[in-house]
Order: structure tokens, then sequence, then C-alpha cells
């Protein structure tokens, strides 16, 4: 039940960065880099928590 939680304040705070990034007036080619970069993270925050990536969080034992 922890790991769920922590792994939900992951993704808020990673929601958070993405708003406050997608805020920038960035040019059209540097934003679509940044966007394609974090779903890349996004994807493999989600893998490393169920064990299928190595990654920086605890994995979820099923």
């Amino acid at each position: 039940m922890n790991m769920i939680i922590s792994l939900i304040i992951y993704l808020v705070v990673f929601g958070l960065i993405w708003w406050l990034i997608s805020m920038l007036p960035l040019p059209s080619p540097v934003a679509q880099i940044v966007r394609v970069l974090f779903v890349i993270l996004l994807i493999w925050i989600v893998l490393s928590v169920f064990g299928i990536l190595p990654g920086p969080l605890p994995q979820i034992r099923i």
C-alpha cells in the first residue's frame, strides 16, 4: 500500500512538472522533443514500479 501511495505522489509531481514545462513559451521543435522525453520518462517510471525495467522506484510485488 505504501508503494502505491509513493507511485501516486511521483505521478502527481511528474504531472505538475509537465504542466509547468508546457506553460513555457518554447519553440515548436523544442516543445515536441521535451514532450517525447516526458512520455518516455513516464513509461519508464510506470514500468520500473511494476518490475519490468530497472529504475529508481521500488517495485510493487503482486
